[in-house]
């Protein structure tokens, strides 16, 4: 019997280490990011209130999704977290929605980083930068853009840059979910080249929500 307490105990503890979550509530990120995490933020009016909102991008340190290497340099494979607070009139931020697993690393020689921003329009813009270390010479960089509206945060627009490092070819893709039109532009970072730009029509589909499956 004593053993069988100590061994739930155990798994007790185990599991509150790994229970750290984003607060519900919160005058401030830091005052709802768990001390140790990894953080980025946005601050803004999102939802046309008059409030300033905030958007908080966390990346947890539970143990078991780190990795050392022999030089002592530690990896975060654990998956970003993204959360949306709208500000009340008490200065708190109450926390609107919670999305989980976002921009998982593949490997130690690939890399995402990802950063947010919310607009002077109030949309909110978030842009992973994938970095591949070894395999590859591409990198590309994805802005998605999304609006709130009819009680949701709905992606109005993206624009996707992919470049070789080797030969600084790049292309980038602009395209608007208002319009239904696409932009592609193609360049070339070492080079002084002249740019080759082309139009052409979106098939119209129902707009994604933040949170539906395609943001990488």
């Amino acid at each position: 019997m004593k053993q069988f307490s100590i061994s739930i105990i155990l798994c007790l503890c185990a599991f509150g280490m790994n229970a750290q979550t984003l607060k519900q509530q919160g005058k401030s990120a830091k005052q709802i990011v768990p001390e140790g995490w990894e953080q980025k933020e946005a601050v803004g009016d999102l939802n046309k209130d008059g409030i300033k909102d905030l958007v908080v991008l966390a990346k947890p340190n539970f143990k078991e999704n780190m990795m050392t290497r022999d030089d002592g340099y530690e990896y975060n494979f654990n998956p970003y977290i993204l959360a949306i607070y709208f500000g009340q009139e008490n200065g708190n931020y109450q926390q609107w929605k919670q999305y989980e697993d976002m921009f998982e690393p593949d490997s130690e020689w690939s890399s995402v980083d990802v950063d947010i921003e919310i607009t002077e329009r109030g949309t909110l813009n978030i842009s992973p930068d994938h970095f591949a270390s070894a395999g590859s010479y591409g990198t590309s960089q994805t802005t998605y853009t999304f609006r709130f509206q009819d009680g949701d945060f709905y992606l109005i627009g993206k624009e996707s840059t992919e470049m070789s490092r080797n030969t600084g070819e790049m292309t980038t893709v602009s395209e608007n979910y208002l319009t239904w039109k696409r932009q592609t532009i193609e360049d070339n970072a070492f080079e002084d080249v002249q740019k080759k730009e082309t139009w052409s029509k979106l098939t119209k589909e129902p707009l994604k929500k933040l949170g539906d499956e395609g943001l990488e």
